[in-house]
């Protein structure tokens, strides 16, 4: 929790090599159940299972910071709907549904890398409508190689949009810089977690509150 407090401070202020966005929002650590879609997932414990999906209700998919302790690759391997088993874990930011949202990920293959995606696949919701559809990965304006993994490593993964531009940092270290294709500005959703392949304990996830939004889990169409 106190590694959370601090990120979230760190959050407010940005780091001395790049500065944070612009009227950058407070995050807050979560303390509450997550809704997980796929797998299962819990703030504080384990993730051993190759497909994981959740999302915190309740947030502002604006903003997310992941905490997180790498522990090496699942027992078992899951292909995604597109056929390649690939190893990754991240934030989901403006979740509106499974079908329609911004994936900001940490890539182990082929090689390590932060890749950013918008899936946009109007009048669609779930899975099972949509696949692997309407994926486009953005191009970064600017990016740098994130840190080779070992087991047992911990590090945070924070992304935050402000207008068009979104930028990701590890460990308080940009890593990520971009502009979103205008058709992002429809999204909106809680932020979340996702990872395929990859065992982990979960320290944390952080994002911005919001009254008023999707309460119930059994609401939310999942990826």
């Amino acid at each position: 929790m106190k590694h959370l407090l601090l990120l979230a401070m760190l959050a407010a202020c940005g780091n001395q090599l790049e500065a944070a966005p612009e009227r950058p929002v407070k995050l807050v650590p979560i303390t509450d159940t997550l809704c997980v879609t796929k797998g299962s997932a819990k703030i504080g414990a384990a993730v051993v299972e190759p497909t994981m999906r959740a999302v915190a209700l309740g947030t502002r998919g604006n903003a997310a910071a992941l905490d997180w302790i790498y522990k090496g690759d699942t027992v078992d391997t899951r292909e995604l709907a597109s056929g390649s088993a690939r190893r990754q874990v991240g934030l989901k930011l403006r979740a509106q549904n499974g079908c329609n949202l911004i994936y900001v990920m940490w890539r182990l293959d082929p090689k390590p890398q932060i890749e950013v995606s918008v899936k946009l696949n109007s009048g669609k919701a779930t899975h099972a409508e949509c696949g692997a559809d309407g994926y486009m990965k953005v191009r970064p304006t600017k990016s740098w190689k994130p840190p080779v993994l070992a087991s047992g490593d911990r590090h945070t993964l924070r992304a935050a949009i402000a207008r068009d531009d979104l930028t990701a940092w590890v460990d308080e270290k940009v890593v990520w810089r971009g502009k979103l294709p205008a058709a992002a500005r429809t999204l909106t959703g809680p932020a979340g977690i996702r990872s395929d392949n990859l065992a982990f304990e979960l320290v944390g996830l952080a994002a911005p509150p919001v009254e008023g939004g999707e309460t119930s889990c059994r609401n939310v169409a999942g990826d």
